[in-house]
């Protein structure tokens, strides 16, 4: 198992210590950066500056929104981050949700899972340096009837093959995750739980004609280091009622479902109508603590690598942390005491 860097959104405030956390993430040997996007800071900006700051660390989208971008511009930037990395970009995808993708991007939120088949299909073809054509519900090249041709992308990347991430979290999107990605991008990933995801991803493979040999399981997990895991826990409190509480309406909140699925169907309904209500400090107070332990890295080192051990047991290849709300020296220890437990956990790769 490796260690990744979750720097979420860039734009905040903290764009300062997201860098120097990149930089020694770098330093210490981890293996990739991922960086998000929503309605603020894009994905492509903020790799290209951390990329060109950094030596061996992989640069990842987590997640670059599909409705944001036509797939063949997608490829295209997937193509000049790795050649201006020297072939460390790893592309990660998603959907994003209907208020983002039909407020911010104005694209109706319709079959998510047919575009991204067909999305990922086009970006495999334009990476491959193919003559783009393709005949979809959802994408259409060129278009027919007028001046277009088909075209292929100039740029050579780096690589012959760039790394396709997806972020999903319902079972027919981890199904579509085996069967056309390279990796997973998780959240809230717990080992108890994952054992029904994966096999959803591996009926995908399966389908593809592929196994899980090579396959990235990276989920992005909280990561508090403290002499007390309960108290730790609390700082992890408002990422985790934003998602269960906020992301999303009251009809689609995939996060929502998921903790459901997970079994906290009663305290997902409190936290959305807390959060929904605005009260998002009576919404963190009611995230179980169950939920924060099972699916974050709470507490001293020991306990840390014990959590470690179970995360590359059930099947992560990637384990991504995030130092959420702790200021640099924090957060730059924490991924210290990460490379630490790991090491005792003996189960780096």
């Amino acid at each position: 198992m490796r260690l990744g860097l979750n720097l979420g959104y860039w734009g905040a405030g903290n764009d300062a210590n997201n860098l120097e956390l990149a930089k020694e993430a770098d330093r210490l040997g981890y293996s990739v950066a991922w960086a998000a996007e929503a309605y603020g800071s894009d994905v492509p900006t903020v790799l290209a500056w951390v990329a060109a700051q950094t030596e061996r660390i992989d640069v990842g989208s987590a997640i670059l929104q599909i409705p944001a971008r036509q797939p063949t511009m997608a490829a295209m930037t997937a193509a000049t981050l790795d050649t201006l990395s020297g072939g460390r970009f790893r592309m990660g995808l998603g959907v994003s949700g209907p208020q983002v993708s039909e407020g911010w991007y104005g694209v109706k939120f319709d079959k998510p899972l047919a575009r991204t088949r067909e999305y990922v299909d086009i970006v495999k073809k334009a990476l491959r340096r193919e003559r783009v054509t393709f005949e979809g519900k959802h994408f259409t090249l060129p278009l027919p009837d007028g001046p277009g041709k088909p075209l292929k992308l100039i740029v050579h990347p780096v690589r012959e093959q760039i790394p396709i991430y997806l972020a999903s979290i319902g079972p027919k999107n981890l199904q579509l995750t085996g069967e056309v990605a390279d990796g997973w991008l998780a959240i809230f990933y717990s080992p108890e739980y994952a054992r029904e995801s994966l096999e959803l991803i591996r009926q995908g493979r399966e389908k593809a004609g592929k196994t899980m040999a090579g396959f990235d399981v990276v989920p992005t997990t909280p990561l508090v280091v403290g002499d007390d895991w309960r108290a730790s826990a609390d700082l992890v409190r408002h990422y985790a009622a934003l998602y269960v509480g906020g992301m999303g309406s009251r009809e689609q909140n995939f996060y929502n479902n998921l903790a459901c699925r997970m079994g906290y169907e009663a305290e997902a309904a409190e936290i959305q109508n807390l959060y929904l209500a605005k009260d998002y400090a009576g919404a963190a107070a009611k995230v179980p603590l169950g939920f924060l332990d099972s699916t974050s890295l709470l507490g001293p080192r020991e306990r840390i690598a014990e959590k470690m051990q179970a995360l590359a047991e059930s099947g992560v290849t990637t384990l991504t942390v995030s130092t959420v709300l702790q200021d640099l020296e924090q957060s730059v220890a924490a991924l210290r005491v990460a490379v630490e437990a790991l090491d005792k956990a003996g189960v780096g790769d």
